[in-house]
């Protein structure tokens, strides 16, 4: 063979340029990738048009401003009555609370750089953990980048093949994907159906371990978990019990300290997970507390603890002065009981369905998920911010407003927002 005839075999022309071999088995790996990458392209696009299709498209509103009961929302003129924030105790904006923010900041960075054990532990955190355990009159505490890193991290801890979980059907969804981590034997009972716990806990006595799990209030319909009852099972059954608080701290109770204190248990339960993202400071952050020994096994094996970041000094430091105003004084939070029954008294006089108990979680219950979106859109127009709740946040068919009322609203702000659906219900029809 000649050097011409054997060089020209060892080409071949793509899209009009001679490739060597390897060349073109790149390019042709690259085409191959570019049609996977289209056609999952193909499969996005058309699952978020059924989402659309479907009503329960979730748009996010732009905020101007702090957090507070009026904000300032992009493409809205003048302020804004905010009324679906976790907002609780009004603290986010809280002068005290800011201010402890920003001295934390100049004296402590703005970030660690590190998970606690290596070099992101400083005194401010010990500091914060000691007071929480001080306030839910625990033993100990750990922090976590989230509550729902403190829900990811505890279960697989403390529960082994030989253990039992027993969760509400309702809980949070970080309480779900907690329990899923763990090796435990996993059983769900009936929203807040002390029979079927019952029959779980019996079902389950040949487990070494058993935890009773359940939010102190679901956050999507604000009801009450039967505390009571609960404790009484587990003590009979042999069971521990298991609380997340996230919706009740800072705010239930003569002091604030919880759904735990409301029903007359804090002696009673065992574990408690909690936010410093909603009524204490509004930031980020969550926390465990409990008996020293599960906290200090927590630290050496929760992965989402070993494995993150050290929260920043400025949050640490706002919720560090949000515990101590806490600590120091219970009217804030004694103020809610007023407001909230306010606005669903009005609420329901105006022919509206309230989920709920006496929670400031006030759900006003809608059904169709199309429905609630557009009626939070009229809203805004009329200066009220609310969201619709839709699936897959709530079950299908179950759509609604959910309206959060807080220690800052005064009682004209309630009265407004009250008016505002009742013109905007009268206009989709849902009162007449």
């Amino acid at each position: 063979m000649s050097l011409g005839k054997a060089a020209r075999t060892l080409v071949k022309p793509v899209r009009g340029v001679l490739l060597r071999p390897a060349a073109q088995a790149q390019a042709s790996r690259r085409s191959y990738a570019a049609g996977a990458v289209t056609e999952a392209r193909a499969v996005l696009e058309n699952e978020l048009d059924t989402i659309r299709a479907a009503g329960t498209w979730k748009a996010e509103r732009i905020i101007t401003s702090r957090q507070g009961a009026q904000i300032n929302v992009d493409g809205s003129r003048g302020a804004i009555l905010n009324f679906c924030a976790n907002n609780y105790l009004g603290l986010s904006s809280h002068p005290e609370v800011v201010q402890a923010g920003i001295e934390a900041m100049k004296l402590y960075g703005a970030g660690l750089s590190s998970v606690r054990f290596i070099c992101g532990t400083q005194d401010i955190h010990k500091n914060l953990e000691q007071k929480l355990a001080q306030f839910h009159e625990r033993e100990d505490c750990i922090l976590y980048a989230s509550c729902f890193d403190a829900n990811a991290g505890l279960f697989e801890v403390l529960l082994g093949p030989d253990d039992a979980v027993l969760s509400d059907e309702l809980n949070h969804a970080s309480i779900i994907d907690g329990i899923r981590l763990c090796r435990a034997k996993r059983l769900r009972y009936k929203h807040m159906d002390l029979g079927d716990l019952e029959n779980k806990l019996r079902e389950s006595q040949s487990s070494r371990m058993r935890l009773v799990v359940t939010d102190g209030v679901f956050s999507m319909d604000g009801d009450v978990a039967p505390l009571q009852g609960i404790c009484d099972l587990a003590e009979q059954y042999g069971a521990m019990v298991f609380i997340d608080e996230c919706h009740a701290t800072g705010f239930l109770g003569p002091r604030g300290r919880g759904t735990d204190e409301l029903l007359g248990v804090m002696d009673r339960v065992h574990i408690v997970n909690s936010t410093l993202g909603k009524a204490l400071g509004g930031a980020a952050g969550g926390y465990t507390v409990g008996p020293k020994p599960l906290i200090d096994l927590l630290r050496q094996r929760s992965r989402p603890y070993l494995f993150s970041n050290s929260l920043p000094p400025p949050v640490v430091g706002c919720a560090t002065r949000a515990v101590e105003l806490l600590l120091a004084s219970s009217e804030i939070a004694q103020s809610m009981t007023a407001k909230t029954m306010r606005f669903r008294n009005k609420m329901t006089q105006a022919g509206f369905t309230i989920a709920g108990s006496a929670h400031p979680i006030c759900p006003v219950m809608l059904g169709d998920a199309r429905l609630a979106s557009l009626m939070a859109d009229d809203m805004l127009k009329l200066g009220v911010y609310v969201i619709g709740f839709s699936y897959p946040v709530v079950p299908k068919g179950k759509a609604r407003i959910r309206v959060q009322i807080s220690a800052a609203h005064s009682d004209e702000d309630i009265d407004r927002c009250v008016d505002a659906f009742i013109q905007t219900g009268r206009k989709h029809g849902v009162i007449s």
